[in-house]
Protein backbone atom coordinates (compact mmCIF):
# COMPACT_ATOMS: atom_id res chain seq x y z
CA UNK A 1 0.00 0.00 0.00
CA UNK A 2 5.20 -5.65 -1.06
CA UNK A 3 6.46 -6.18 -4.50
CA UNK A 4 10.17 -6.34 -5.00
CA UNK A 5 12.30 -4.54 -7.57
CA UNK A 6 12.39 -7.69 -9.64
CA UNK A 7 8.72 -7.73 -10.65
CA UNK A 8 5.20 -8.75 -9.76
CA UNK A 9 3.65 -12.06 -8.76
CA UNK A 10 1.82 -13.73 -11.65
CA UNK A 11 -0.86 -15.48 -9.58
CA UNK A 12 -4.31 -15.17 -11.12
CA UNK A 13 -7.56 -14.28 -9.40
CA UNK A 14 -10.85 -12.48 -9.68
CA UNK A 15 -10.99 -8.79 -10.55
CA UNK A 16 -12.66 -6.00 -8.63
CA UNK A 17 -14.07 -3.06 -10.60
CA UNK A 18 -14.73 0.33 -9.04
CA UNK A 19 -15.59 3.63 -10.71
CA UNK A 20 -13.33 6.57 -9.90
CA UNK A 21 -14.12 10.11 -11.04
CA UNK A 22 -11.04 12.30 -11.38
CA UNK A 23 -12.55 15.29 -13.22
CA UNK A 24 -11.15 13.81 -16.43
CA UNK A 25 -12.16 11.06 -18.88
CA UNK A 26 -13.71 8.08 -17.09
CA UNK A 27 -11.36 5.60 -15.45
CA UNK A 28 -11.93 2.14 -14.03
CA UNK A 29 -9.24 0.87 -11.65
CA UNK A 30 -8.92 -2.90 -11.53
CA UNK A 31 -7.17 -4.86 -8.78
CA UNK A 32 -6.25 -8.40 -9.71
CA UNK A 33 -6.41 -10.47 -6.52
CA UNK A 34 -3.12 -12.17 -5.73
CA UNK A 35 -1.15 -9.79 -7.91
CA UNK A 36 0.75 -6.65 -7.10
CA UNK A 37 -0.19 -4.67 -10.16
CA UNK A 38 -3.23 -2.41 -10.19
CA UNK A 39 -4.79 -1.85 -13.60
CA UNK A 40 -6.51 1.37 -14.58
CA UNK A 41 -8.10 1.39 -18.00
CA UNK A 42 -8.56 4.83 -19.53
CA UNK A 43 -11.05 6.04 -22.08
CA UNK A 44 -9.12 9.10 -23.19
CA UNK A 45 -10.45 12.13 -24.95
CA UNK A 46 -7.88 14.90 -24.81
CA UNK A 47 -9.59 17.18 -27.34
CA UNK A 48 -10.62 19.62 -24.62
CA UNK A 49 -8.15 19.68 -21.72
CA UNK A 50 -9.44 21.54 -18.67
CA UNK A 51 -7.01 22.44 -15.87
CA UNK A 52 -7.57 20.23 -12.84
CA UNK A 53 -6.46 21.23 -9.36
CA UNK A 54 -6.21 18.32 -6.93
CA UNK A 55 -6.61 20.49 -3.84
CA UNK A 56 -8.39 19.95 -0.52
CA UNK A 57 -11.77 20.61 -2.15
CA UNK A 58 -11.13 17.84 -4.67
CA UNK A 59 -10.46 15.30 -1.92
CA UNK A 60 -13.38 16.59 0.17
CA UNK A 61 -15.66 15.41 -2.61
CA UNK A 62 -14.05 11.94 -2.65
CA UNK A 63 -13.83 11.27 1.11
CA UNK A 64 -17.10 9.37 1.61
CA UNK A 65 -16.38 6.97 -1.26
CA UNK A 66 -12.62 6.59 -0.73
CA UNK A 67 -12.73 3.39 1.32
CA UNK A 68 -15.14 1.77 -1.14
CA UNK A 69 -12.23 1.16 -3.52
CA UNK A 70 -10.57 -2.25 -3.04
CA UNK A 71 -7.62 -0.85 -4.98
CA UNK A 72 -7.02 1.93 -2.45
CA UNK A 73 -7.50 -0.43 0.49
CA UNK A 74 -5.04 -2.96 -0.92
CA UNK A 75 -2.43 -0.28 -1.63
CA UNK A 76 -2.60 0.84 2.00
CA UNK A 77 -2.09 -2.71 3.23
CA UNK A 78 0.88 -3.25 0.94
CA UNK A 79 2.65 -0.03 1.93
CA UNK A 80 2.00 -0.83 5.60
CA UNK A 81 3.56 -4.26 5.14
CA UNK A 82 6.60 -2.74 3.41
CA UNK A 83 7.08 -0.32 6.32
CA UNK A 84 6.62 -3.16 8.80
CA UNK A 85 9.41 -5.12 7.11
CA UNK A 86 11.74 -2.14 6.68
CA UNK A 87 11.63 -0.60 10.17
CA UNK A 88 11.76 -1.80 13.78
CA UNK A 89 8.28 -0.59 14.76
CA UNK A 90 7.59 -0.39 18.48
CA UNK A 91 4.62 0.48 20.67
CA UNK A 92 6.72 3.24 22.22
CA UNK A 93 6.99 5.11 18.91
CA UNK A 94 4.94 8.24 18.23
CA UNK A 95 3.93 8.68 14.60
CA UNK A 96 2.64 11.31 12.17
CA UNK A 97 0.71 10.25 9.09
CA UNK A 98 0.81 13.30 6.81
CA UNK A 99 -1.74 13.39 4.01
CA UNK A 100 -3.44 10.54 5.83
CA UNK A 101 -6.66 10.59 3.82
CA UNK A 102 -9.05 8.13 5.42
CA UNK A 103 -6.24 6.33 7.24
CA UNK A 104 -5.78 3.35 4.93
CA UNK A 105 -2.06 3.26 5.73
CA UNK A 106 -2.06 3.90 9.49
CA UNK A 107 -5.02 1.81 10.61
CA UNK A 108 -3.16 -1.40 9.65
CA UNK A 109 -0.17 -0.18 11.75
CA UNK A 110 -2.08 1.11 14.78
CA UNK A 111 -1.42 -1.92 16.99
CA UNK A 112 2.34 -1.75 16.37
CA UNK A 113 2.82 1.93 17.24
CA UNK A 114 2.13 4.29 20.13
CA UNK A 115 0.29 7.54 19.49
CA UNK A 116 -0.51 8.34 15.86
CA UNK A 117 -1.44 11.84 14.69
CA UNK A 118 -3.52 11.68 11.52
CA UNK A 119 -2.93 14.93 9.60
CA UNK A 120 -4.55 16.14 6.40
CA UNK A 121 -5.77 19.40 4.89
CA UNK A 122 -9.11 17.81 3.95
CA UNK A 123 -11.71 18.07 6.68
CA UNK A 124 -13.87 15.53 4.87
CA UNK A 125 -11.14 12.91 4.99
CA UNK A 126 -10.56 13.58 8.68
CA UNK A 127 -14.29 13.23 9.40
CA UNK A 128 -14.09 9.71 8.01
CA UNK A 129 -10.99 9.00 10.11
CA UNK A 130 -12.73 10.22 13.27
CA UNK A 131 -15.74 8.03 12.54
CA UNK A 132 -13.49 5.00 12.09
CA UNK A 133 -11.61 5.78 15.31
CA UNK A 134 -14.91 5.93 17.20
CA UNK A 135 -16.38 2.83 15.55
CA UNK A 136 -13.29 0.73 16.31
CA UNK A 137 -12.70 2.18 19.78
CA UNK A 138 -9.14 3.16 18.85
CA UNK A 139 -7.36 4.96 21.70
CA UNK A 140 -3.98 5.82 20.20
CA UNK A 141 -5.07 7.86 17.15
CA UNK A 142 -6.03 11.54 16.90
CA UNK A 143 -6.60 13.93 14.00
CA UNK A 144 -5.37 17.37 12.98
CA UNK A 145 -6.40 19.48 9.99
CA UNK A 146 -3.17 21.04 8.78
CA UNK A 147 -1.18 22.01 5.71
CA UNK A 148 2.50 21.85 6.67
CA UNK A 149 3.34 24.10 3.72
CA UNK A 150 1.46 27.09 5.14
CA UNK A 151 0.13 26.38 8.65
CA UNK A 152 2.04 26.59 11.96
CA UNK A 153 3.71 23.28 12.69
CA UNK A 154 2.62 21.09 15.59
CA UNK A 155 4.72 21.36 18.74
CA UNK A 156 4.83 17.59 19.10
CA UNK A 157 7.85 15.67 17.83
CA UNK A 158 7.66 12.18 16.38
CA UNK A 159 9.65 8.97 16.10
CA UNK A 160 8.10 8.11 12.73
CA UNK A 161 6.57 10.10 9.88
CA UNK A 162 4.74 8.28 7.10
CA UNK A 163 3.26 9.80 3.96
CA UNK A 164 1.65 7.88 1.12
CA UNK A 165 0.98 9.23 -2.40
CA UNK A 166 1.09 12.76 -0.96
CA UNK A 167 4.53 14.11 -1.80
CA UNK A 168 3.74 14.63 -5.48
CA UNK A 169 0.93 17.00 -4.43
CA UNK A 170 3.27 19.21 -2.34
CA UNK A 171 4.68 22.07 -4.44
CA UNK A 172 7.99 22.53 -2.58
CA UNK A 173 9.65 19.16 -2.05
CA UNK A 174 12.75 20.56 -0.36
CA UNK A 175 10.66 22.54 2.12
CA UNK A 176 8.45 19.63 3.17
CA UNK A 177 11.44 17.32 3.59
CA UNK A 178 13.02 19.90 5.88
CA UNK A 179 9.76 20.18 7.84
CA UNK A 180 9.62 16.40 8.21
CA UNK A 181 13.21 16.39 9.45
CA UNK A 182 12.50 19.10 12.01
CA UNK A 183 9.38 17.28 13.27
CA UNK A 184 11.29 14.07 13.96
CA UNK A 185 13.04 13.20 17.18
CA UNK A 186 16.74 12.40 16.81
CA UNK A 187 16.96 8.89 15.37
CA UNK A 188 13.41 9.11 13.99
CA UNK A 189 12.35 7.58 10.68
CA UNK A 190 10.72 8.99 7.55
CA UNK A 191 8.75 6.77 5.16
CA UNK A 192 7.62 8.18 1.81
CA UNK A 193 5.57 6.12 -0.64
CA UNK A 194 5.09 7.72 -4.02
CA UNK A 195 5.40 7.39 -7.78
CA UNK A 196 8.61 6.93 -9.67
CA UNK A 197 9.29 9.72 -12.15
CA UNK A 198 6.98 9.52 -15.19
CA UNK A 199 6.02 11.62 -18.20
CA UNK A 200 2.82 13.16 -16.80
CA UNK A 201 0.50 10.53 -18.22
CA UNK A 202 -0.38 9.14 -14.77
CA UNK A 203 -2.58 12.07 -13.74
CA UNK A 204 -2.75 13.67 -17.17
CA UNK A 205 -1.06 16.78 -18.59
CA UNK A 206 -3.86 19.00 -17.24
CA UNK A 207 -3.06 18.21 -13.58
CA UNK A 208 -0.50 20.41 -11.82
CA UNK A 209 1.47 17.96 -9.66
CA UNK A 210 4.99 16.54 -9.59
CA UNK A 211 5.15 13.75 -12.16
CA UNK A 212 6.68 11.31 -9.72
CA UNK A 213 10.25 11.44 -8.45
CA UNK A 214 13.66 10.40 -9.66
CA UNK A 215 15.01 8.22 -6.85
CA UNK A 216 18.57 9.55 -7.00
CA UNK A 217 17.33 13.13 -6.95
CA UNK A 218 14.92 12.52 -4.07
CA UNK A 219 17.71 10.77 -2.15
CA UNK A 220 19.92 13.81 -2.67
CA UNK A 221 17.17 16.13 -1.48
CA UNK A 222 16.54 13.99 1.60
CA UNK A 223 20.23 14.08 2.50
CA UNK A 224 20.26 17.83 1.92
CA UNK A 225 17.43 18.13 4.46
CA UNK A 226 19.54 16.24 7.02
CA UNK A 227 18.41 12.65 6.56
CA UNK A 228 20.83 9.75 6.41
CA UNK A 229 20.88 6.50 4.45
CA UNK A 230 17.82 6.87 2.19
CA UNK A 231 16.77 3.43 0.98
CA UNK A 232 14.29 2.59 -1.80
CA UNK A 233 12.20 -0.41 -2.70
CA UNK A 234 9.38 -0.93 -5.19
CA UNK A 235 6.15 -1.80 -3.38
CA UNK A 236 3.79 -2.30 -6.34
CA UNK A 237 3.01 -0.98 -9.81
CA UNK A 238 -0.13 0.71 -11.08
CA UNK A 239 -0.97 -0.40 -14.62
CA UNK A 240 -2.87 1.86 -16.97
CA UNK A 241 -4.12 1.22 -20.47
CA UNK A 242 -3.44 4.40 -22.42
CA UNK A 243 -4.20 5.23 -26.04
CA UNK A 244 -0.56 4.37 -26.79
CA UNK A 245 -0.76 1.00 -25.01
CA UNK A 246 -0.25 -0.46 -21.55
CA UNK A 247 1.96 1.41 -19.08
CA UNK A 248 3.18 0.51 -15.58
CA UNK A 249 3.79 3.17 -12.93
CA UNK A 250 5.95 1.81 -10.08
CA UNK A 251 5.33 3.07 -6.55
CA UNK A 252 8.40 3.15 -4.28
CA UNK A 253 8.90 3.29 -0.54
CA UNK A 254 11.75 5.52 0.60
CA UNK A 255 12.95 5.13 4.18
CA UNK A 256 15.41 7.55 5.75
CA UNK A 257 16.46 8.54 9.25
CA UNK A 258 17.25 11.68 11.20
CA UNK A 259 20.68 11.45 12.78
CA UNK A 260 20.50 10.19 16.36
CA UNK A 261 21.88 12.36 19.15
Amino acid sequence: MCASESGDSKASGSSFRHSLSLSRPATIPVLHSGRKTFGIFLRTNMTHIQPTKLDAAHFESKARQWDDSPVFRERGLMIAEAIRKALPLQRSMSALDYGCGTGLLSFPLKDELGSILMADNSGGMLEVVNEKIAALGVRNMSTMKIDLHSDPHPEQRFDLIVTSMTLHHVPDTDHILQVFHDLLNPGGYLCVADLDQEDGSFHGPEVDVHHGFDRADLSRRARQAGFTDPQFQTVFSIAKELASGSRDYPVFLMTARRVAG
